[in-house]
């Protein structure tokens, strides 16, 4: 094979250095070119973070470039006939800035509702210049799917730590006792803990002697090479989590340091929270409750990490403060092998390119929901375009996001997009939610286009940098996701009646002029590692900055004092409302979702290489809870919550927790004839199921837990 470079292509196979930026891995790739299309991807072994690995997903990076349902013009739909017409750019930024300027000019700035999709922190350009196009448009309608998954993290974060994204992260490749709650890194290699190869890291850290412990109501890909694993009760975690820490106050093992306020407040809150209601609660033995908490507080380094099925319940926030206290109190963070903070070449968080978060500053018209870091939970989207009145989203703009297969009550969303004034999404493909679009505007694809992790370096198990060039030229004709952005920012602007004034303006026509490169470059000169453009380019698989370091603290806090609040008093005022909750009801399903190593949220089905082998779309149940509603393994069964009801394949697992049911996320293309791949896959979409009125107190959906019942098809 010849040597991966990433100088301009020769006569016969070359090899250049790519990433894979379809999940929060991002690891480095090798891909192998011939006469422009992509022959063969491999993992990187010289990059110091990723260190070779590879998941099925990064093999097919090229399937998606080459993908023929993927949009490269944009188009236009006729409502009339719903037939879609390829259009110029210049016509569809046009549209697209006379659809949302008249809507603002007509009913005002609120009217406008924007939905930033997961994609969009994937890409330097969405994240350089699509934040700014929202922030120019200034409309409080903004929703992404921050308020699916993670709102908990960066509300718990701001709180605590001064800052959203000042998150801490798990040491993994030094702790000797990693605690998992909820999460699944197996398939996942972290979230919200860029940890590629997790596989060989959870290797190593048996090697050593420690410990992996895993509570999840499902023997996940990760409980299975568990040194030990625990079924819990979907949405009981908070309980579990609350006693542990009312173990540690028990037994003395609980300290705070110097830097920190508010512990006695602490001790007070969680002196109810007992082992014993726990297990009532959770079904985890009140013992092993002990045993945990006291096995994290005498190891010699141990970290807690909960994830998604933490966050996607009612006590979201609770859990997750629970988590950072753990490893608080036990004296495991900013501490080698507990949790730690990252010291990335461009810091977003210490120097506020990212801003630090509110919440509450403003509420959503119907609900009263609040505003967490300036966009409302995604669960109240589809009733503020529904309701008739003052701030009534009329128009939608889209940025590479499908929430009507990704929030609460989709079908329910498919229904209020077709009833929007106008729409625009910015997207590569046709899918269930951009079908409702009067424009697409689809951007180059990630082998096309400059790269570098703003946010995924900063909250990666180890300090690294990386720039990537773009693999391929950009097609004819095409435009990158920052010059679509620039175009709808300017154009939009231009039209509006009430404009900025000129200096406003021309500050943000420098600032959407200024490529994404440019700015990485900017940014890295006025930082102080001495990491240039320079030096990435020279070095392209990466430069190591060595392993997170202890001792950042207190100087690393964001908050105004540089002083840790323990005691949030919003999550203390919900502890009353999680204190009220009843026992589990007897015989009662709960519905939890699940996640593939091959599936990406609600794109790649149609990559027909991480379609094909066994299917995975079932409902997963557990062989007692089928025998007693009279069910056969392999059959259709009817799932039905509050807000609506699916057919589906069930599979009989004893992988699974009596009581509760599965299905994965992302799937239920059938209903979108425009990607002709996804359509064929089987499944149903989980969020036809999921409630928009289960939510944490941050607004987070609280999309796992959901009361449901299964039962033969009518």
């Amino acid at each position: 094979m010849p040597s991966a470079t990433n100088s301009p292509a020769s006569h016969g196979p070359v090899t250049r250095l790519g990433v894979c930026n379809l999940c929060e891995a991002i690891c480095g790739l090798q891909i192998t070119l011939e006469a422009g299309a992509v022959t063969g991807v491999r993992g990187n072994p010289d990059d110091p973070l990723s260190r070779g690995h590879i998941c099925p997903k990064g093999v097919a990076i090229g399937d998606v470039h080459a993908d023929p349902d993927r949009l490269r013009r944009p188009v236009r739909r006729d409502r009339a006939t719903g037939e879609w017409t390829e259009i110029g750019w210049d016509e569809a930024f046009d549209l697209v800035a006379d659809g949302l300027a008249g809507t603002i000019n007509a009913h005002g700035r609120d009217a406008v509702g924007i939905y930033l999709g997961n994609p969009n922190v994937h890409s330097l350009g969405s994240m350089t210049h699509g934040t700014a196009l929202v922030k120019a448009l200034r409309s409080r309608n903004t929703y992404s799917a921050t308020s699916v998954d993670q709102l908990p993290h960066q509300l718990l974060a701001q709180l605590m730590f001064g800052h959203q994204l000042l998150l801490p992260v798990p040491d993994i490749d030094r702790t000797d006792y990693f605690l998992v709650v909820g999460a699944n890194p197996m398939a996942s290699n972290g979230s919200l803990m860029t940890a590629p190869d997790f596989p060989q890291r959870a290797r190593e850290l048996k090697r050593r002697g420690g410990h992996l412990v895993v509570l999840d109501p499902r023997r996940t890909e990760t409980a299975r090479i568990a040194t030990e694993h625990h079924f819990v009760r979907p949405g009981s975690d908070a309980w579990v989590l609350l006693a542990m820490l009312h173990v540690l106050f028990d037994d003395g093992l609980a300290a705070a340091p110097e830097h920190a306020d508010g512990l006695a407040a602490v001790e007070r809150a969680v002196a109810d929270f007992t082992p014993e209601h726990a297990m009532a609660m959770s079904g985890v033995p009140a013992d092993d409750i002990r045993r945990i908490a006291r096995e994290l507080g005498a190891a010699e380094s141990a970290v807690a990490y909960g994830r998604v099925g933490v966050s996607t319940h009612e006590f979201g926030s609770v859990c997750q403060w629970a988590v950072n206290l753990l490893n608080i109190l036990t004296g495991n963070l900013d501490r080698e092998g507990g949790a730690m903070f990252t010291s990335p070449a461009i810091d977003v968080v210490g120097r506020g390119i990212i801003g630090r978060g509110h919440h509450g500053a403003w509420s959503s018209r119907v609900r009263g929901l609040p505003e967490t870091a300036g966009e409302l939970p995604v669960s109240a989207l589809r009733e503020e375009i529904e309701t008739p009145g003052e701030g009534q989203v009329r128009s939608m703009l889209t940025l590479s996001g499908n929430p009507v297969l990704s929030t609460p009550d989709g079908a329910r969303l498919d229904e209020a997009l077709a009833g929007l004034d106008f729409m625009a999404s910015v997207d590569i493909y046709l899918n269930e939610t951009t079908r409702h679009a009067d424009v697409i505007l689809p951007p180059t694809t990630a082998l096309e286009r400059d790269h570098y992790d703003l946010v995924f370096q900063a909250l990666a198990v180890r300090n690294t940098a990386r720039f990537t060039p773009a693999v391929l030229p950009a097609g004819p004709g095409t435009r990158h996701d920052w010059q679509i952005y620039r175009a709808l920012a300017l154009r939009t602007v231009a039209r509006l009646e009430r404009r900025p004034t000129r200096r406003k303006r021309l500050a943000l026509r420098a600032r959407m002029s200024t490529s994404p490169t440019r700015l990485v470059q900017l940014l890295l000169l006025s930082g102080r590692t001495g990491v240039t453009l320079r030096r990435l380019r020279a070095r392209p698989a990466g430069i190591d900055l060595g392993p997170l370091r202890a001792g950042l603290l207190p100087e690393r806090l964001q908050t105004r004092d540089r002083r840790i609040d323990l005691a949030p008093s919003l999550v203390l005022d919900d502890l009353a409302r999680l204190a009220a909750v009843p026992a589990p009801a007897e015989g009662e399903l709960l519905l939890i979702g699940r996640r593939h190593q091959k599936d990406c949220n609600a794109w790649l089905h149609n990559v027909e290489r991480l379609t094909r082998g066994k299917a995975r779309h079932q409902l997963l149940m557990h062989p007692d809870d089928l025998a007693a509603r009279s069910l056969a393994d392999g059959t259709v069964v009817r799932v039905s919550s509050r807000v609506g009801s699916v057919e589906v394949e069930v599979a009989a697992t004893e992988d699974i927790m009596r009581g509760v049911v599965s299905l994965p996320h992302g799937y239920g293309h059938a209903r979108n004839p425009g990607m002709r791949r996804a359509s064929e896959v089987p499944g149903v979409s989980i969020n036809d199921l999921t409630d928009p009125e289960r939510l944490d107190v941050s607004g987070n959906a609280a999309l796992s837990g959901v009361p449901v019942t299964v039962s033969a098809p009518d």
